[in-house]
């Protein structure tokens, strides 16, 4: 392996020239690869949803609850900082890198202690062992986050993609096999593990950089308080993924958190996958541009724009299928989610585009506020889980996306809205197209499926015209919006671009 720490492996110099054409070849190319990913969760959830029951997954979520928050204090947000600061050096990458490994460490030896403790919260005696074998799962990934890190900071978009998609095709791979072989919930298990292994080789071999030595080093402090307020606001934000699930397992039982998990496994982990690329495009060439005040503003705008031009009317679209999406995509057994997932969809959203304004309180050094929006999200996150579980899972999942919709969202534009180039109403005026073309598309698929033929015929068959309904319905209306239409414009010449340098390139 050819060690870079000095040279290639942190300069950012070389992308300011053309950091336009990165970014939009990146973000292309991040779109490219999260429709893969995507397909890959849709398969995996499809086919692992048939071959195991609904209790299969309520046991793992029953861990992955009350551990989830310990990614992110294996991660502290060392993985930011190197992405952010400008003039990284090697040695501190270095010490980031050795403190991601002790943490993760530290997590795994924390979880292994705690396993009877949660297997005595729910009263499931195999949750010990399952606990401790996620545990290794810490270990391994504490020692990729700075790997990722500087593939991020260059750039590196293509193979990023690439690494995500092959070690989201290996999980899947590798989990079916086991429940093809009667490993049950251990299938769950399998799936983690191969997954955390497969990205640890793979970033590790694509990086090219090796850490120093252990040592203590200069300037570290900025970059620690850059991932202690990355760590708490994940964590904050992040409390009511963690109480949800919890707290349905500790009242309903395995098959109603089985059924949450899927439901929130089919719709919010794609739109989780879309923001998480959101970060690895935006970060950096926000950063590059946090002295340009018109661009920046343009650029996030243009980000948030696209966003949620994706993911609103896919959310509509769901709303008005739920029940075929479950026939489709779970099977018979799963027919109790239905109402599950309608509600879901609710959530979906605008919650990856509340998420995406975490851009505008990083990249302009605003990280202690970006904690306080957590706090404050989280809270009325979790007092809405609370109000809606003697309702059962349904109550929850109609708690998270009332709180979403009409709170939370409109919380983080607010306080993102405050100070910076972009305002309040700029981030409004970015999603409402969206929303108008979500409504006529709840409207034209709820008319749709008033038709005898349609309300007859195969689910799949359903879904397909439903979606084909919705995708018209959502084009036709985007087509009538100037800015829109501006939009689909931009998109269109940028793939138009890519093949033309395509074909120079052959």
């Amino acid at each position: 392996m050819t060690n870079r720490s000095g040279h290639q492996a942190l300069r950012v110099d070389h992308l300011q020239a053309d950091l336009a054409g990165r970014s939009m070849r990146g973000g292309a190319v991040t779109v490219g690869a999260l429709g893969f990913k995507i397909a890959i969760q849709f398969g995996t959830v499809i086919i692992l949803s048939r071959l195991l029951p609904p209790q299969a997954f309520g046991i793992l979520a029953m861990v992955v609850a009350l551990t989830e928050f310990l990614e992110y204090v294996k991660e502290f947000g060392l993985s930011t900082a190197t992405i952010q600061k400008r003039d990284i050096t090697h040695d501190q990458v270095s010490a980031l890198f050795w403190m991601n490994a002790t943490l993760g460490v530290a997590v795994a030896l924390v979880m292994v202690a705690a396993a009877p403790l949660i297997a005595l919260f729910y009263g499931q005696a195999e949750l010990t062992e399952i606990a401790r074998w996620l545990a290794v799962g810490f270990v391994i990934t504490g020692m990729t986050t700075q790997h990722s890190a500087l593939l991020a900071r260059q750039m590196r978009f293509n193979t990023l993609a690439v690494i995500g998609v092959s070690c989201e095709v290996l999980g899947m791979v590798a989990a079916i096999a086991a429940a093809l072989a009667g490993a049950d919930f251990w299938s769950l298990v399998v799936q983690r593990l191969v997954y955390c292994s497969a990205l640890s080789v793979a970033t590790w071999t694509a990086a090219g950089w090796c850490p120093g030595r252990p040592r203590r080093c200069p300037g570290l402090m900025p970059l620690l308080v850059i991932g202690g307020s990355m760590t708490g606001s994940a964590i904050i934000n992040n409390l009511g993924r963690v109480v949800e699930p919890a707290l349905i397992g500790w009242w309903w039982g395995a098959l109603p958190l089985g059924l949450y998990e899927r439901s929130h496994k089919l719709l919010m982990s794609p739109m989780n996958t879309a923001t998480a690329p959101i970060y690895s495009v935006g970060m950096p060439a926000l950063s590059r541009l946090d002295e340009d005040t018109g661009r920046y503003r343009r650029a996030y705008l243009s980000l948030s724009e696209k966003l949620s031009m994706a993911t609103v009317p896919a959310a509509a679209l769901t709303v008005a299928s739920a029940d075929l999406i479950v026939a489709v995509m779970l099977g018979a057994q799963w027919r109790e989610a239905t109402a599950i997932v309608a509600w879901l969809g609710v959530a979906a959203a605008l919650s990856p585009v509340g998420v995406a304004t975490g851009l505008l309180f990083i990249t302009q050094g605003r990280a202690p506020e970006l904690l306080k929006v957590g706090a404050i999200g989280s809270t009325i996150g979790v007092i809405s889980a609370v109000i809606g579980l003697p309702f059962g899972a349904v109550g929850v999942a109609a708690g998270l996306a009332l709180s979403t919709m009409l709170v939370r969202v409109p919380l983080c534009f607010w306080f993102a809205g405050r100070k910076g180039p972009v305002t309040v109403a700029d981030l409004y005026a970015s999603v409402m197209p969206s929303l108008l073309a979500a409504g006529v598309a709840l409207a034209s698929v709820s008319a749709f499926r008033q038709i005898p033929a349609v309300d007859n015929a195969q689910p799949i068959v359903a879904l397909i015209l439903c979606s084909g309904v919705g995708f018209a319905a959502t084009a036709i209306c985007f087509c009538c919006i100037p800015r829109s239409r501006r939009a689909l414009q931009s998109i269109l010449d940028l793939v138009w671009r890519m093949l033309a340098h395509r074909r120079a390139v052959a």
